[in-house]
């Protein structure tokens, strides 16, 4: 989710990879001014998203989960997906969710027979993770940086996470998932349908900023193509108005050829 992700209304989730997904945030989420109030010190190197989404999920994680503590995978839909991502890759399959938030897509992928860990940004989403799924593996970590050997993973998973970086990084990224996948594994990503970015400035009460990224299907499936993916399934629902959600939701599964 956070990336910190997995969230389908234009909400956090996770960019550390934002998973569930995210809604249009509630009325108690409004725009100012930009500015990241309380923003702490970081690597020259890493990009300012990136430390803005951090600090965003470590100050409202608590309240996110409570907020979003149903929505994921919470329709049939997104549960089909997940399911059918799960048989692509096949019991027992290692796989990453990258983005993980507080662990829920994490759980539902390990309940279908996946050995998977979860990474996030958010340390304070991780908490929430560890405490709701003892029994599984949480690291910290940017999806930007894997420290993952090459080849290591069946499926990567980054569900409603990569909505808040901006595409002029999507390549760079996509080439991650595409190298720590073994030739044959697997990729899922979720996100919102648009072209729009969505800023905030203010979130659960808290004066902290984050923007989210929608995206076109079709121009994320070129952008995996140009990583070395074949994309095998694009699936576009229309938005579930009970769950908030303003815009369509979009999920592609791709494979990295086998050698």
């Amino acid at each position: 989710m956070t990336e910190a992700a997995g969230h389908a209304n234009d909400a956090p989730a996770h960019v550390t990879g934002a998973p569930d997904h995210v809604t249009d945030l509630p009325d108690h989420v409004t725009g100012a001014p930009d500015h990241v109030t309380g923003a702490p010190d970081h690597a020259p190197d890493t990009p300012d998203f990136v430390t803005e989404t951090r600090l965003f999920y470590d100050t409202v994680a608590e309240e996110y989960a409570v907020q979003f503590g149903d929505l994921r995978p919470g329709t049939p839909l997104d549960r089909g997906v997940l399911h059918g991502f799960a048989g692509l890759v096949g019991v027992g399959g290692e796989v990453a969710d990258l983005g993980c938030g507080p662990g829920r897509v994490t759980a539902y992928l390990a309940s279908q027979g996946l050995s998977v860990f979860g990474l996030d940004l958010s340390e304070s989403m991780l908490a929430i993770a560890r405490r709701e799924n003892p029994g599984l593996r949480f690291e910290q970590g940017s999806m930007l940086e894997l420290d993952l050997p090459d080849g290591s993973l069946d499926g990567v998973v980054a569900w409603y996470s990569i909505i808040h970086t901006p595409e002029e990084h999507l390549p760079a990224l996509f080439a991650g998932f595409h190298r720590v996948l073994r030739p044959g594994g697997h990729l899922l990503l979720g996100f919102q349908c648009g072209v729009e970015p969505r800023r905030y400035e203010e979130a659960f009460g808290h004066q902290v900023s984050v923007t989210f990224r929608r995206g076109r299907p079709e121009r994320v499936g070129a952008l995996l193509s140009g990583a070395g993916f074949t994309v095998r399934a694009t699936t576009v629902r229309e938005p579930d108005e009970t769950r908030g959600e303003p815009v369509a939701q979009a999920s592609l599964v791709a494979r990295k050829p086998a050698d």
